[in-house]
């Protein structure tokens, strides 16, 4: 008789049931998961500081090992001889000290980092991408793949430097090895013409979502090819209408089908070093739905790497 197994909705969440580890603890994984639950740099409707815990909690529909119906993706632990992943827990932070909730960041990313192939971050808003990518500050060549409705390269918004709309601005002025930012879906009616010229004054590639739709292939073959990628998901690059749960919707944005068919082919082209979701409001959306599209985007985000280190490994 085997063990008994809890259903989703039981027992302890862990992601995806992952064993629990120390950041700083005596271990190694394929992938880690560590949640940031910070939502105090957002300019519009708070709930992403949630998101971690609701991320974990839906995550328990997706428990390896699974494929899927087409046998493509595949996430069995039985291939990897170390723990294929791992739960660091949440970073405890200062409910109002912005700049030592960021050094907090910064310290247990490195940490998860130091320990794992595969970092995976949990947001959190997008302010939180700036600490996380200074943990990569000694990876040459280093490359953001954004998907997301904002460009998030604002210098200053009410005065504030390090608000959700600023991570990118941030995170190039202190890292000189971030040489490249590819933003995928841009669209809406607020728009920051400054941020705009700054980004492509550094040469960045700016991708509206109607670009991103009509001419995929050209999207797709415009990505940077062979280097390191950090790539960085705001929900809100998807369609309200497909994920609700966020701050600041847009409409018109990803469906999930192009939003993984975008993943794949940066997985395929790169190596992915870093993972991060963000802007999740789970109280804004009580349907579930969205916490559960994020945390399947997640899991296959992880199988579509695991699959191609495997397949590289048996080549």
């Amino acid at each position: 008789m085997t063990s008994p197994t809890h259903l989703p909705y039981g027992g302890i969440a862990s992601f995806a049931r992952a064993p629990i580890v120390r950041p700083d603890g005596h271990w190694r994984a394929f992938a880690a998961v560590l949640g940031i639950p910070y939502d105090i740099a957002l300019g519009f409707r708070p709930g992403a500081r949630f998101a971690p815990r609701a991320l974990r909690e839906a995550s328990l529909r997706y428990v390896p090992p699974f494929a899927g119906l087409d046998g493509r993706v595949r996430l069995d632990p039985a291939h990897y001889p170390d723990p294929l992943m791992v739960d660091g827990g949440d970073v405890v932070l200062p409910s109002l000290e912005p700049e030592l909730a960021r050094e907090r960041i910064t310290a247990a990313a490195r940490q998860i980092k130091e320990r794992c192939r595969l970092p995976v971050f949990l947001g959190g808003d997008h302010s939180v991408t700036y600490p996380l990518l200074r943990a990569f500050h000694d990876i040459p060549d280093l490359h953001v793949i954004q998907l997301d409705a904002h460009l998030d390269f604002t210098d200053t918004r009410n005065d504030t430097r390090y608000s959700n709309s600023s991570p990118f601005r941030r995170a190039c002025e202190d890292l000189p090895n971030l040489v490249h930012i590819t933003t995928l879906g841009l669209r809406g009616l607020r728009f920051d013409a400054e941020a705009v010229a700054a980004a492509r004054a550094r040469g960045h590639t700016l991708v509206p979502m109607e670009v991103v739709e009509a001419q995929l292939q050209d999207t797709l073959a415009a990505l940077p090819a062979r280097c390191p990628v950090y790539l960085s998901i705001d929900v809100d690059a998807f369609d309200p209408a497909v994920l609700p749960g966020t701050s600041s919707p847009e409409p018109d944005g990803f469906s999930y089908a192009l939003a993984m068919r975008l993943i794949r082919e940066v997985v395929r082209r790169h190596r992915v070093i870093g993972l991060d979701v963000v802007e999740l409001a789970p109280n804004l959306d009580p349907t579930g739905r969205s916490e559960l599209l994020a945390s399947r985007l997640i899991m296959e985000t992880l199988a579509e790497v695991f699959g191609a280190e495997v397949s590289n490994v048996r080549e």
